[in-house]
């Protein structure tokens, strides 16, 4: 039996069916015994209607208020996701930030996690009940609610299983892993089956969007694995069909390039690493010095 922590972004959740639809993959999990932590975002586009009402009212707005409305997305997801695993016959409550609690930096709207006491949700875990968490936010020493800017339901995620402890992290979304181009626009693009925590902290703050900065940085320092996968397809997390994310000793066979990263804003052309290092940029050819295979690295927005 493992502790494991399953993350579902906005695509994943965007309507009724699909949470029913995450819900299913989570009820399988916990059929395998497995102790049970689900993170999710808001549905898909509900985060950027709620920041658009605020900006409607006034442009210029108390960020503490704008947090309390934005982080409502995720409430409302985390509520619908409890109810459709109590529809399944499994024991599910649904968790606020502030209830953890997982407390959190000043800074409204781009807050940074400081702590997070897990104790009270291994207590529900160990009896068997599943723990959905709203993503994005948390709770300020002065009991405000406070969210981690875009993309902040990873970071929450990885937190969360550091806290508890977990033996992995799994991250839902719409792509089936990490892969050495973007699918979308080369057909024979190859799916990785495990990279280096260096080597996805690299790409992804240079411009690979499949997982969000802080949350690599946070599985480095806890070294709490990561996997990608969709939540379209029929594999669970515990079947492993997605890219890990892990440490660099348990990938037995290594590339030589480790990935390309590319910026759509950065006309300047894309980076290049090989064995961790920036050597180049494509468009400037010859910086890159090695005779090397490229394998570029996807990029795909992430809730």
């Amino acid at each position: 039996m493992a502790r494991i922590v399953l993350k579902f972004g906005g695509t994943s959740v965007a309507d009724t069916a699909r949470i029913e639809r995450a819900a299913s993959k989570v009820a399988r999990e916990v059929a395998l015994g497995h102790e049970v932590a689900v993170i999710v975002s808001a549905m898909s586009g509900v985060t950027n209607q709620l920041v658009e009402h605020c900006r409607s009212i006034s442009p210029v707005y108390d960020t503490r208020e704008y947090d309390a409305v934005v982080a409502s997305g995720e409430q409302v997801t985390a509520g619908l996701m409890a109810i459709a695993l109590q529809k399944l016959g499994i024991e599910a409550r649904s968790w606020m930030g502030w209830q953890v609690p997982i407390i959190c930096s000043e800074v409204h709207g781009k807050a940074r996690i400081e702590n997070i006491d897990g104790s009270k949700m291994r207590r529900h875990l160990a009896r068997g009940q599943v723990a959905v968490l709203a993503g994005f936010q948390g709770v300020t020493e002065r009991q405000r609610i406070a969210t981690l800017g875009r993309g902040g339901s990873d970071t929450t995620a990885v937190a969360l299983a550091a806290a508890l402890e977990a033996d992995r992290c799994d991250i839902y979304t719409d792509v089936d892993g990490v892969y050495t181009t973007d699918p979308r626009i080369v057909k024979n693009a190859k799916k990785i089956d495990k990279i280096s925590y260096e080597e996805m902290l690299e790409l992804a703050s240079l411009g690979a969007k499949v997982l969000q900065v802080r949350s690599v940085e946070m599985a480095y320092k806890w070294d709490i694995p990561i996997q990608v996968l969709s939540s379209f397809e029929e594999p669970i997390g515990s079947d492993l069909p997605g890219t890990l994310v892990t440490r660099e000793e348990d990938i037995m066979e290594k590339h030589v390039v480790n990935g390309v990263a590319y910026d759509k804003g950065n006309a300047g052309g894309v980076s290049v690493f090989v064995e961790g290092k920036k050597v180049g940029v494509i468009g400037r050819s010859s910086q890159v010095k090695r005779d090397v295979k490229l394998i570029p690295e996807n990029f795909v927005e992430n809730d």
